[in-house]
């Protein structure tokens, strides 16, 4: 049950945060609001999303493709231009396929695909940070998905190797000297190594591509998030470890994947080579 507040209270509430910077005030202030307990609790909320903590984390979840997501203080936000890895892993992945998501974060991609996919064979989700993996395990227990903890490929079964048709990743690619750059709700509050991609952001997406060959079965895709200016050196990377590139785009986000198909390329769609 929400804080009951007034009309004239709500007009208000959408003030303030509309002064803070907050776009869309007037949502905020219904979410904010629907959180529950009494006026105190609403108004100590309200005073944190002033000061610039993600609305996501004063709720306790954050909407991602339709699916409510829990997020927990300092775990990363799931981004709507992540929606791009989705629709792309959804198109490229045939049915009872073997999925891992790795950099999980809070498991959203994971938990979706889960939904999207047509009865995936293996749906398996790891990330480095303890706390991320906690968070993502409360997002995966209901799709019985195992979060493992541990950097990029090192914590999954060997028997998994050469046997994934799709390894998907939103990896930190911010370079280090943009990071000052980001919003003040991702700098200050978001972990940095969820965002902070080394030099040219790339750091680990080269580890990454480096051993995904040794995991992707005959004809599977890794899958990732890259930032404007950072496709021609990616696309280069790719190809070095026997990966044949595409690139994918969402116009309307922003938002551009990349995939390594191994080791033929991705036929049908729009794909850019």
């Amino acid at each position: 049950m929400g804080a009951p507040v007034s009309p004239a209270a709500y007009e208000a509430l959408v003030a303030r945060l509309r002064q803070a910077g907050c776009v869309w005030a007037e949502e905020e202030a219904r979410l904010l609001m629907a959180a529950g307990g009494g006026p105190q609790r609403l108004a100590g909320l309200v005073d944190r999303r002033v000061a610039g903590e993600p609305l996501e984390y004063l709720l306790g979840w954050a909407e991602f493709c339709g699916e409510r997501i829990d997020v927990d203080p300092g775990v990363f936000v799931p981004r709507a231009r992540t929606a791009l890895l989705v629709s792309a892993a959804v198109r490229v992945t045939g049915p009872a396929a073997s999925v891992v998501e790795l950099c999980c974060g809070s498991g959203a991609i994971s938990r979706v695909l889960a939904r999207r996919l047509a009865a995936p064979r293996l749906l398996a989700a790891v990330d480095v940070d303890p706390a991320a993996v906690a968070c993502a395990r409360r997002n995966l227990a209901a799709v019985g998905a195992p979060v493992f903890v541990g950097d990029l490929f090192d914590p999954l079964p060997v028997a998994w190797r050469g046997r994934l048709d799709l390894v998907v990743a939103n990896a930190p690619y911010v370079p280090t000297a943009a990071m000052a750059l980001l919003p003040p709700e991702a700098r200050r509050y978001e972990s940095a190594a969820a965002l902070d991609g080394g030099p040219d952001g790339l750091a680990v997406l080269r580890r990454l591509a480096a051993a995904a060959p040794d995991w992707l079965a005959p004809g599977g895709h890794l899958l990732v998030e890259v930032g404007q200016g950072q496709v021609d050196r990616f696309r280069a990377v790719l190809t070095e470890v026997g990966l044949t590139p595409s690139v994918v785009r969402d116009e309307a986000s922003d938002a551009i994947a990349m995939l390594g198909r191994y080791p033929d390329d991705v036929a049908g769609g729009r794909y850019e080579n």
